[in-house]
């Protein structure tokens, strides 16, 4: 079918239709149906076939362009826009649409403490900071690593720290290091994507457990021996869960008897005012820990803290992070260094944790108990959704309000995985822009339209 006889279905949505018809462009994109470069209807025509008036449509044209997913071009008429991209819908307000940011806390002050972090380092010999750093960071970093990660039971030597230009970063690094093609990794049936890219490139094999538990791990590994299991301990990107204490020790001692490492990629691990230890903390000689600060204090920091299992494969991991990234940023890495000893850092944290906690509140108000997964502290709920539900069209229907919604599918390590969607309460978006679009959401799953059964 070409582009301009594309005609969206918008009966029985709930909302005005001019925002109806633009989320239907913008679910269209993120499905692959409209394409950068194809022609829209034009508005009359696309009018007189919706059977809507004239002023109604072009409103619409207006917002989908407003949002970037279209452009006018005079009389050759409107277009999907070039800088669309399938799967992620950009808006004005809101450019890390398809990220899981924290929220922007205001009375964290963050760009006020980055301004004095800056100023004291320049006064107090920062200049040092501005040259190529040693292979996995500087000294005092490294130190600052190990004093931090003692906040989750992991007591370490400094060597045994790598400083990367954050998590992904730190990933791709241990993949490099410990993986090879035909590997087998454990991880949960939705996974963060940037590890499952990594796994990819490798060439490593991804086996999907319903649960990580001890008892899971030891099936799987009979099966095809495991050499590694990937997991996110602490609200886990994208399903929010939380490996309990006894579990983690659990899996632990199942890994340190059969000789599987384990990736612990421990994101939101220091977001809670109760952080949990790491599972790594009671096998320390398996287990890649990685912090990092994008998660809990703002993503502008390129920080992140490997723990690895001695002081040579820190040698090894080091040697293949400087391939990818060279270093972590110094000044950023000298930055967190100088906040965890002035009590910053902790600040920055709190300011973090009271505004998660705030939204989860307004989430479970508006969304009601018992329908989402989201950890108290935590920034993200993972909704369950029946399978005639159309994700996409909710997805882009959310990220017209400014909302982060991305499809379970985006996750899915199995294909029979069940069907949900990570929504994200952080970024950009502020307290009455989120409360609005909290709404909508629930108008969008209650509405008659949409009925119910479309959430399980």
């Amino acid at each position: 079918m070409a582009a301009d006889a594309w005609t969206p279905d918008i009966a029985g949505t709930a909302g005005p239709k001019y925002k109806a018809v633009t989320t239907a462009i913008a679910a269209a994109v993120a499905r692959g149906e409209l394409r950068p470069g194809d022609r829209l209807p034009p508005q009359r025509d696309l009018a007189a076939r919706l059977g809507i008036d004239l002023t109604t449509v072009t409103k619409a044209y207006d917002l989908a362009r407003q949002r970037g997913l279209i452009v006018a071009r005079g009389r050759a008429g409107s277009f999907i826009g070039d800088a669309v991209r399938t799967g992620e819908v950009a808006t004005t307000a809101q450019n890390d649409i398809a990220m899981n940011s924290p929220p922007v806390a205001a009375e964290a002050r963050l760009a006020e403490a980055m301004a004095s972090a800056l100023g004291t380092l320049a006064r107090d010999g920062g200049t040092a900071r501005l040259h190529y750093q040693r292979p996995g960071g500087a000294a005092a970093d490294r130190e600052s690593g190990a004093d931090l990660l003692r906040r989750v039971g992991l007591f370490s030597d400094p060597e045994q720290i790598v400083v990367t230009a954050g998590a992904q970063n730190g990933l791709h690094a241990i993949a490099s290091a410990m993986l090879k093609p035909d590997d087998h990794v454990a991880c949960g049936l939705h996974a963060y994507p940037g590890f499952r890219a990594v796994a990819h490139r490798i060439g490593a094999t991804l086996v999907p457990l319903t649960e990580i538990t001890a008892a899971a791990l030891e099936t799987a590994h009979a099966d095809a021996p495991l050499r590694a299991l990937y997991v996110v301990p602490t609200n886990d990107n994208p399903t929010a869960a939380t490996i309990a204490l006894d579990d983690r020790k659990a899996i632990a001692a199942w890994a340190e008897s059969a000789g599987v490492q384990i990736i612990e990629d421990d994101a939101y691990g220091l977001l809670p005012d109760a952080p949990l230890p790491a599972i790594t903390s009671f096998a320390p000689g398996i287990g890649w820990y990685i912090a990092s600060m994008a998660k809990i204090v703002s993503p502008a920091l390129r920080v992140g803290f490997v723990r690895t299992p001695g002081t040579a494969e820190a040698m090894r991991l080091a040697s293949v992070q400087h391939e990818s990234a060279v270093m972590a940023p110094p000044l950023n890495a000298a930055m967190v260094s100088l906040w965890l000893a002035d009590g910053t850092f902790d600040a920055l944290v709190e300011g973090v944790r009271r505004e998660a906690a705030w939204r989860q509140k307004l989430a479970r108000t508006i969304l009601g108990d018992g329908r989402h997964t989201a950890h108290p502290q935590g920034y993200h709920l993972w909704l369950p959704l029946a399978d005639d539900m159309g994700a996409d069209t909710l997805a882009a229907a959310l990220a017209l309000d400014g909302l982060s919604a991305v499809p379970s599918d985006r996750f899915a390590v199995a294909p029979d995985a069940p069907k949900a969607m990570r929504i994200s309460l952080g970024g950009t978006i502020d307290r009455r822009a989120l409360s609005r679009a909290l709404h909508r959401l629930a108008a969008q799953l209650w509405s008659p339209g949409a009925a119910t059964s479309n959430i399980v």
